[in-house]
């Protein structure tokens, strides 16, 4: 009777010391802060992983768009005109 008490005692203080090891490995542990998206950019990914940038977009009181993606030396304009028809140019040409 004695020795099943020693050894209730024993598997209890093992656990209550397993428990404070847990919560001190908590407290300790160093916060995550989510990695926070730059301004300006989206979580679109290119080919290689990198991040796209996202484009300038502008839209007008009658409901059409106009949005310039930039695309390395090149950029993407999309277009969207207040009938609904959209447009989508490449442009390559060199900065003036």
């Amino acid at each position: 009777m004695m020795r099943r008490f020693w050894i209730a005692a024993g598997v209890g203080a093992i656990a209550a010391l397993g428990l404070a090891a847990a919560a001190a490995a908590q407290a300790a542990a160093p916060e995550q802060k989510a990695q926070a998206t730059p301004k300006g950019w989206s979580y679109q990914l290119d080919s290689k992983g990198n991040r796209i940038p996202k484009g300038k977009k502008v839209t007008n009181p009658d409901g059409s768009w106009r949005e310039e993606i930039p695309n390395g030396k090149c950029k993407t304009i999309k277009e969207m005109s207040s009938k609904g028809e959209y447009r989508e140019t490449h442009d390559c040409s060199p900065a003036a």
